[in-house]
């Protein structure tokens, strides 16, 4: 069974799905609705164009989404795609190393862990069309704002609000018009925030999406991944406990990995003392910016 782990980017989806990987019963595949590359336009792993970030997926604009998803989540790497559009040495250097886990993955009966924040408005078709078993995270918006600060990233509206299906269907998205293009960086973070609380909640009892609190997650990772496992259909083994208890538990910042990375791009996630993560106070908010945070996402 597919597996798709989404939610906000820096709501821990690269963690999560590094630690669903880490029994080595499924393929990571890294974002391939990133409209950035890497990790994203690679059609040999997602062969279809992304227009926008957060590309809005249902049945009205389906067909070329379900054709090429459905090779991705069967592990069919598209070598000639690939070479058409990607033809550079450090390209072609990509295509031995991703075709080479999408063809093994296969032959070995693996599944695909799909971890792609960008598919987070498309969750319900992900769980519908493509039999995904998707894990939705939710992060508390005081670490989220401060880890999109602290990257100096900003939020473009325009991406959702040039997408009319988006908005027919997830009509609360609407209420970002008045911040788009906002000089007012805060309250916009801490407004995408707010629609993905929203949209989570919307889609919290979807049979097929299991909603998930980050800190959750990371207060007692084993018992939790435990669980997760077994609801992803994935097998819970002493490998896969053995290797979620090293990566969770090593000192802040530890290059130490339990495990070789063999993701198909670059993933934020690195070992990490979980507990310690989740509960540390953010140092590039003043308590002002907290309380306003706070307020804005109540």
């Amino acid at each position: 069974m597919t597996v798709l782990v989404t939610g906000l980017p820096r709501s821990g989806t690269s963690w999560a799905g590094a630690m669903l990987a880490a029994g080595g019963a499924a393929v990571y595949v890294n974002e391939p609705l990133n409209p950035q590359r890497p990790p994203g336009r690679s059609p040999g792993v997602l062969n279809a164009t992304v227009a926008h970030r957060f590309q809005y997926i249902c049945r009205d604009n389906e067909e070329p989404w379900l054709r090429a998803f459905t090779d991705t989540v069967a592990l069919r790497y598209r070598f000639a795609a690939e070479v058409r559009r990607n033809h550079r040495p450090r390209d072609l250097a990509r295509l031995l190393k991703y075709g080479a886990a999408f063809t093994y993955g296969r032959l070995r009966g693996r599944t695909a862990l799909l971890d792609d924040p960008f598919a987070l408005f498309s969750a319900a078709w992900f769980a519908e069309r493509l039999a995904c078993r998707v894990v939705l995270l939710v992060r508390d918006p005081v670490p989220f704002v401060a880890s999109w600060r602290r990257l100096g990233w900003r939020v473009r509206f325009t991406d959702l609000l040039d997408q009319p299906l988006l908005l027919r269907d997830h009509p609360h998205v609407a209420a970002a018009r008045r911040l788009n293009g906002s000089p007012d960086h805060l309250a916009s973070i801490a407004t995408l925030w707010t629609l993905a609380r929203t949209t989570a909640h919307t889609l919290a009892g979807h049979p097929g999406i299991r909603v998930v609190r980050y800190e959750d997650l990371a207060s007692d990772p084993v018992p939790a991944y435990r669980d997760l496992y077994a609801w992803c259909g994935l097998p819970w083994t002493p490998r896969a406990e053995r290797r979620v208890l090293h990566a969770c538990t090593a000192p802040s910042g530890s290059r130490d990995t339990p495990f070789a990375w063999t993701g198909l791009s670059r993933t934020a996630y690195r070992p990490m003392n979980s507990r310690q993560a989740a509960t540390a106070r953010p140092g590039n908010l003043t308590a002002a910016e907290v309380a306003r945070v706070l307020a804005l996402t109540t």
